[in-house]
């Protein structure tokens, strides 16, 4: 039930303990996160882009294509779903009905940017972020959107798309005074940036992208509730996809190069037996 998952990731962002995320895309590796003890899941916009369309991180991908991927997750597995939902898709209105769309689809909860996105032409990797007051604006909206206090909202600010750290800081004390559960801050270099993030606000932490100088144990004393790992699962799977198709197109057996799934890891991500047990108790097999 998504009460019971938002449930969880509350607790866990009340605690002491900083959480790895697995990066997850549809209901299969979802089960397989959760199998293997994961406590929290996260459906990064760039991999539900890759997942859905087939395309790169450009803001492509549309907010119901999003909502219906998690929610097509959140059916097959308990695990608690992040889901990083970019710049809300739009204005303050805009991401008030992205809100609404994510919690109706069952996410445990969700993060909103302040980078200008998309990003308009000719500025090539360079990135931007829009006014505090505008995001702060988003942030007080996306707040007031949600019907289920147990949805966690996290404000996030890119310190990469900047060198004005003075304005990073002023970012996260005011995303903290528009209400939102959590601070997600993005590309911070040193574990000084970490400790003055800190310092800024009193709200739990999640942090993307690594820091230099810091250890798991460090981010957990400074409040860091999720450290985001690298989205490395979805790219090993296409890799094992592309050799496996290219050994059988020679004539090759993939078998001999490739690991494959035992069929009991298969039965185990289809919940076969559940199945079983439901032909059995209700159609008598």
């Amino acid at each position: 039930m998504p009460s019971r998952r938002r449930a969880r990731l509350r607790a866990n962002l009340a605690g002491n303990a900083c959480l790895r995320t697995a990066t997850v895309w549809d209901p299969v590796t979802a089960r397989i996160a959760e199998d293997i003890g994961f406590d929290v899941g996260i459906l990064a916009g760039s991999i539900a882009s890759m997942a859905v369309l087939g395309a790169p991180d450009l803001i492509v991908l549309t907010l119901t294509e999003l909502a219906e991927q998690a929610r097509r997750i959140g059916r097959g597995s308990e695990l608690p779903l992040f889901v990083d939902a970019d710049h809300g898709y739009g204005n303050a209105l805009n991401t008030m009905r992205t809100i609404e769309e994510l919690e109706t689809a069952g996410v445990a909860g969700m993060s909103i940017e302040d980078t200008e996105l998309p990003q308009p032409y000719g500025l090539g990797a360079q990135q931007r972020l829009i006014p505090i007051a505008e995001a702060a604006g988003k942030m007080r909206a996306a707040v007031a959107a949600r019907r289920d206090p147990g949805l966690i909202i996290a404000g996030r600010t890119n310190a990469r798309a900047t060198d004005d750290f003075a304005n990073i800081l002023a970012r996260v004390r005011a995303y903290s005074d528009a209400g939102v559960d959590a601070i997600f801050a993005v590309g911070l270099r040193s574990a000084e940036q970490l400790a003055a993030v800190a310092a800024a606000t009193k709200l739990p932490l999640v942090i993307g992208g690594g820091i230099p100088g810091t250890t798991h144990d460090g981010l957990a004393a400074h409040r860091v509730r999720v450290s985001i790992q690298p989205h490395i699962a979805p790219l090993a799977a296409m890799q094992a996809v592309h050799d496996t198709l290219a050994a059988q197109i020679t004539g090759a057996d993939p078998a001999a190069s490739v690991k494959v799934a035992a069929p009991a890891l298969v039965a185990r991500v289809t919940r076969e037996d559940d199945y079983k047990r439901r032909r059995k108790d209700l159609a008598g097999d």
